[in-house]
């Protein structure tokens, strides 16, 4: 993975900008230039562009640009495939979606969480639903749901356009994205392709870090619209890659995935029926993991195999029960088989099955409009939840048994519009989650098993406000949760962990504000802030990233646009050494820094954007707190965490055409 960073490609858009300027108004992609810190707009929901350039820049996968949001953290493991954290709670307590489709990892160490096989720029909207306030999309999302949405486009006649963008940066960064499309008023096709390289990045006191990484993606559709209010579509997905680690012993030297979906939508069936929709998928993720591939290796190979079907569905239809009041109800299911092979000749071997699971859920989620300034929003759910441990009972004592569990979830939801200018909301939520694969198979020594963990109860007072007046706006939410049976990992030993049930407390705040000043300065700032206790020890509760702010301005005056942005993160002095989640483990104490990074865009013509930015500016070296430990690898400094890329200068071209 070490080739040459093909600038020269990166360059290409602004001779083709500056030759052959759009033929039609900008794509809805170049609106905002650089994207920092996106906002909340509606109680509790925060939707942003993956497509437009941000800063710092992410690499090209879903946590990296999930960390742009405040309330976000990632625990870093290397370039790419990092654990994306909201409020402190990761993995399965943060539902990620694609296209209402649930895909799951293979990795037993999460070298492959779901992020990994989401191409932000394949998506045309990233929506983030905080908090135990939905029951749509599945069950034991306690921390929130992530959605990565298309958004098929709506034609009278007949078009066709095409949509590229190209990033070249330091440390061998090169990334390409091409989506084109065609189609009428009955039928449509679109095609989407990515592509992101980069070589190891080195930190700020120019230590190579062991980050480098290659991933590839093409997804489409095809799509039958008989009539305005129908629409039958087919998808599919197909994606893989290979990503150094600095913190473990093994590199990824596949992330395979294969997909196929189907959807059906109809609108405006009756007064009463507004809308019916059906949904079927199938997520096949093969995964190789090995200690050669990707780095030097003089002792002896090593290399595994796991990998995952998933298969699912969604059936739902919209009620209009009254001018004011409607419901969204539905089923919906998903089964996953979990499998394992090792051994450099693996591809010659069978696969050994260990785990399998299952759920059937029943939602409905009722909205009434009070008055014109007042209405509620409520939902309940219940899921029919089945594990089965299909290792020997030799090999562990769990072996052939099955675990059955019924779980439920509920809220409600106030929300009132104050005044024309501010909106408050308040909601009770609960949620209940199984134990994911990565706690049930746990080992802490001999054939002893974590499968049989308990449920995990999450029940957590959301509220909060937004305000928006002139050149201000600004919003504030604040959360407190109560969690019975909270799944905690610990750390044993090298190859020994445990997954144990305690109870916690968790309570935060996030805030954004922003003003304008006159037509073309603008400035921000963010804050985001969690707390976490372990009631059953009394010590801190674990991987609870410190306290973060971000200040900046910018300038835009639609055709030049600049901007600058200091990111402030506190110390953490709070941890509780060995414990964490299913990713990773406090080790100790963490020191605050400052990062100060700086943007600036043109848009050449209608249609094209050239962007160019420089991230850690100072050439800070630092460590998120939550990060990984580094590991001893042949080659690299070992440090205390993956230390995060020093200062990185990159140059984004953007170009669409229709």
């Amino acid at each position: 993975m070490n080739r040459p960073t093909p600038l020269r490609y990166a360059l290409l858009p602004l001779a083709i900008a500056c030759a052959f300027p759009a033929a039609a108004e900008d794509s809805t992609t170049l609106g905002q230039v650089v994207v920092t810190a996106p906002a909340m707009e509606a109680p509790l929901t925060v939707t942003t562009d993956p497509r437009a350039p941000r800063q710092p820049v992410p690499a090209h996968d879903g946590a990296d640009y999930l960390k742009n949001i405040t309330g976000f953290s990632v625990i870093r493991k290397g370039g790419t495939d990092g654990d994306p954290v909201f409020r402190g709670m990761a993995a399965s307590r943060l539902g990620i979606l694609l296209d209402g489709e649930m895909i799951l990892g293979g990795c037993g160490m999460r070298m492959d969480p779901p992020t990994a096989y989401v191409f932000p720029e394949a998506f045309d909207r990233i929506t983030v639903l905080k908090g135990p306030q939905t029951v749509k999309y599945g069950p034991g999302n306690s921390a929130g749901v992530v959605l990565f949405e298309r958004q098929p486009k709506v034609r009278t006649g007949f078009s066709a356009y095409a949509d590229a963008s190209l990033l070249a940066g330091n440390f061998g960064r090169n990334d390409q994205v091409l989506e084109a499309g065609v189609g009428n008023a009955g039928f449509y096709g679109e095609i989407t392709g990515t592509h992101s390289h980069a070589q190891d990045y080195k930190d700020g006191s120019g230590r190579k870090v062991h980050s480098a990484y290659d991933r590839w993606s093409t997804s489409g559709a095809l799509g039958w619209t008989p009539d305005a209010d129908t629409r039958i579509e087919l998808t599919f997905a197909k994606s893989d890659g290979k990503a150094a680690y600095a913190d473990r012993s093994m590199d990824g030297a596949k992330f395979d995935r294969s997909n196929v979906g189907l959807k059906f939508e109809k609108s405006r069936i009756s007064p009463l029926v507004a809308k019916v929709e059906a949904q079927v998928y199938y997520n096949y993720v093969d995964h190789v993991m090995d200690n050669y591939s990707l780095r030097n290796q003089t002792g002896m190979r090593m290399l595994s195999n796991p990998d995952r079907e998933t298969q699912g569905g969604r059936i739902a239809a919209t009620f209009d029960l009254s001018p004011r009041t409607s419901l969204e109800t539905g089923i919906d299911f998903q089964t996953n088989d979990h499998s394992l092979r090792s051994g450099t000749d693996f591809a010659t071997k069978p696969r050994t099955p260990d785990m399998r699971f299952s759920s059937w859920g029943l939602f409905g989620e009722l909205t009434h409009d009070l008055n014109a300034a007042n209405r509620l929003i409520g939902g309940l759910r219940v899921d029919a939840s089945k594990a089965e441990d299909l290792r020997a009972p030799s090999a562990r004592d769990s072996g052939g048994k099955t675990d059955d569990t019924t779980l439920k979830a509920g809220f409600l939801r106030w929300e009132n519009a104050f005044a024309p200018t501010t909106t408050l909301y308040a909601g009770l939520g609960h949620s209940e989650r199984a134990p994911d694969y990565w706690e049930r198979s746990k080992s802490p020594g001999g054939t002893a098993s974590t499968f049989f963990v308990k449920p995990e109860k999450t029940t957590q007072l959301d509220t909060g406000a937004i305000y928006a007046a002139g050149p201000l706006r600004a919003s504030a939410s604040l959360f407190y949760a109560k969690h019975t049976d909270f799944i905690q990992i610990r750390q044993i030993s090298l190859l020994a962990s445990d997954a144990l049930n305690v109870d916690a407390t968790t309570y935060g705040v996030e805030g954004d504000v922003s003003y304008a000043l006159g037509n073309f300065w603008k400035t921000f700032a963010t804050l985001a802030w969690t707390h976490g206790e372990n009631d059953s020890t009394g010590k801190p509760l674990s991987q609870i990233a410190p306290l973060e702010a971000r200040l900046g301005a910018g300038y835009d005056d639609k055709t030049w646009s600049a901007g600058a942005l200091l990111r402030l993160v506190q110390g953490q002095k709070r941890f509780d050494t060995g414990y964490g989640n299913i990713v990773g483990q406090d080790i100790g104490a963490s020191s605050g820094f400052a990062i100060v990074s700086l943007n600036a865009a043109y848009k050449p013509a209608k249609g094209s954007l050239i962007s160019v930015g420089v991230d850690n500016l100072f050439d800070k070296t630092y460590a998120e707190f939550i990060s990984r430990g580094g590991a001893t690898i042949g080659g690299f400094t070992q440090t205390t965490r993956v230390n995060e890329p020093g200062r990185t200068v990159w140059l984004k071209a953007n170009i669409a055409f229709r």
